[in-house]
């Protein structure tokens, strides 16, 4: 028999509970695919449910308005891809500059070109919805939080290392080191030309080296 939160539950239960978080996820991947293509004003509810295949007591059986099933996408596709992305590939890391370098480089190989044309998911649903609701702006704010804070936890494991210089103040740097990753992404978005990106990326390596001691 399995358990869930320290009870044990029927299988019967068990399968309920794995279909319904399954049915949760593929409502939030929709919904972030038609954010990222869009907007969140402009993402439809129906067209929604029109990608998944589901029905409107699926979508209000988890979500009581297109604000939380908002909320989630923020709490779900886009924690992932900060953690994915940019603070994974860096933590434990002895030369986390190093690191954070060779993340660029293989997500300019991989990822930028559809970057490029839609922009950074999270920059745009913060451009878009942090001035006009709350929720969403407490929601971006703590994951902008949560990723400056493991940055600079990565900057402080490289000054024990040996790798990056002691003097910095590791916080603020790492809030600048994402200030230029998200402004590299909205010039280049804007110009639609991957040659902006490069530009500004070659300006934050030059920055990145001169962090060591």
């Amino acid at each position: 028999m399995p358990s869930f939160a320290g009870f044990n539950i029927p299988t019967g239960m068990a399968k309920l509970r794995k279909k319904q978080l399954s049915t949760r996820k593929v409502l939030i991947d929709a919904a972030f695919r038609a954010i990222h293509h869009g907007g969140f004003q402009a993402a439809g509810l129906s067209a929604i449910l029109a990608d998944t295949g589901l029905t409107k007591g699926a979508l209000y059986h988890h979500f009581g308005s297109k604000l939380e099933l908002g909320y989630a996408v923020v709490e779900g596709p886009l924690r992932d891809y900060v953690n994915d992305w940019w603070l994974n590939p860096l933590e434990g890391k002895d030369d986390p500059l190093q690191a954070l370098a060779g993340v660029i480089a293989a997500r300019l190989k991989k990822d930028v070109p559809e970057m490029l044309k839609r922009g950074c998911p999270l920059n745009n649903l913060a451009q878009e919805m942090a001035p006009v609701d709350d929720g969403f702006r407490n929601h971006i704010e703590i994951l902008y939080r949560d990723w400056r804070r493991g940055l600079a936890r990565s900057l402080r494991h490289g000054q024990h290392a040996g790798s990056v210089d002691t003097a910095i103040e590791v916080e603020a740097t790492a809030a600048f080191i994402i200030a230029a990753l998200q402004g590299a992404f909205s010039q280049a978005k804007n110009a639609q030309d991957l040659g902006v990106f490069h530009q500004c990326l070659s300006g934050l390596n030059d920055y990145l080296n001169g962090l060591r001691p």
